[in-house]
């Protein structure tokens, strides 16, 4: 039998409450039997959701929550009785191997690195995620997580997204490139130049230049850096354009009797690309850097996109990523 894994699940930070957040967990536990949830909130409000019957569904009550509008600074001074603290506080002690969270970003982040720390050589933690294309995917960091990054967090960005990389997939020299304006040399900003000189002259970088942001959907690098404020606009930007894509076929089919029969005829391949499409099914990124596994969703996530996340937690511990990237680490020169 599978070892129990079990995920610390901050039940009450996200836009839609704490509804969809017990529903995605029963189906979780449902889906593996070798899974334990723990939501963090409020007592009263989870068991009032909380079907009879499921014990590997535990609630550990957190009277606080840190809401959207939070200052990180606020949140560390005074969110220590939140939910999206206490779940953190769980994965430290060993009381789980996984947090996951919906909730303000900032102060996740801020609450993440003052409970479970930063490897050896990393400044700030990235929020990296795994970009679907036609037959493969690309990892892209940073997602949010540093609206402003140096040349050096870039660098570190990269080196993370590397070895994530290596440690996940398999690949023995991952495609490094930085997100940009352009290709060409003389394009983006000063930390993105720097960064880019940095990693043409350090060893074993795997860098190979900069791409566009078209270029995130054709397979051409493994891994794509850029800071936190450009990797949100562009991951929104590319749900947005899936989604409007699926509106778009919806449409189309529905036009007419013949549109909707040939719609029938088509049904199990239009099935497999609204699965590769849908934001909801990716759901889940990672804060990659920090001594054990964070996943944060989307904030609007509904009750798929809260399964997918929980489900990523669990694939991370089964991969034992936290530790693999550190022993990876220790092997860096920054």
């Amino acid at each position: 039998m599978a070892a129990e894994t079990t995920i610390a699940v901050d039940a009450m930070s996200g836009d839609r409450g704490c509804e969809p957040v017990v529903r995605a967990a029963e189906i979780a536990v449902s889906n593996n039997r070798a899974l334990r949830v723990v939501l963090l909130g409020r007592r009263t409000a989870l068991e009032a959701f909380l079907s009879a019957g499921h014990d590997r569904i535990e609630i550990q009550d957190a009277p606080d929550v840190v809401t959207m509008e939070e200052r990180p600074s606020h949140a560390l001074r005074h969110g220590q009785q939140s939910s999206m603290a206490r779940a953190l506080s769980l994965v430290r002690s060993g009381g789980a191997d996984a947090c996951v969270s919906a909730g303000n970003t900032g102060a996740l982040m801020a609450l993440g690195r003052n409970t479970l720390q930063t490897w050896p050589g990393i400044e700030r933690p990235a929020i990296i995620k795994r970009i679907p294309f036609h037959d493969g995917h690309c990892y892209v960091l940073d997602l949010g997580a540093n609206v402003d990054a140096s040349a050096e967090h870039l660098v570190q960005f990269a080196l993370m997204g590397r070895l994530m990389a290596q440690a996940v997939d398999g690949i023995q020299e991952p495609r490094v490139a930085l997100l940009n304006v352009g290709q060409e040399a003389v394009k983006g900003n000063e930390q993105v130049r720097l960064a880019g000189h940095m990693l043409q002259t350090r060893e074993q970088s795997g860098y190979i230049g900069y791409i566009e942001g078209s270029d995130l959907f054709r397979g051409v690098a493994d891994v794509v850096v850029c800071d936190g404020f450009v990797g949100n606009v562009a991951l929104k930007t590319g749900e947005g354009v899936a989604e409007l894509i699926g509106d778009l076929i919806r449409r189309a089919f529905a036009d007419s009797w013949y549109s909707r029969f040939v719609a029938a005829l088509a049904a199990p391949v239009l099935r497999r690309i609204k699965r590769r499409l849908d934001p909801a099914r990716h759901n889940g990124a990672s804060f990659i850097g920090l001594r054990g596994v964070v996943i944060k969703s989307h904030g609007n996530a509904d009750v798929t996109g809260l399964v997918a996340a929980i489900e990523q937690a669990a694939r991370e511990v089964e991969h034992e990523l936290p530790r693999r990237l550190g022993d990876l680490l220790e092997q860096v020169e920054f």
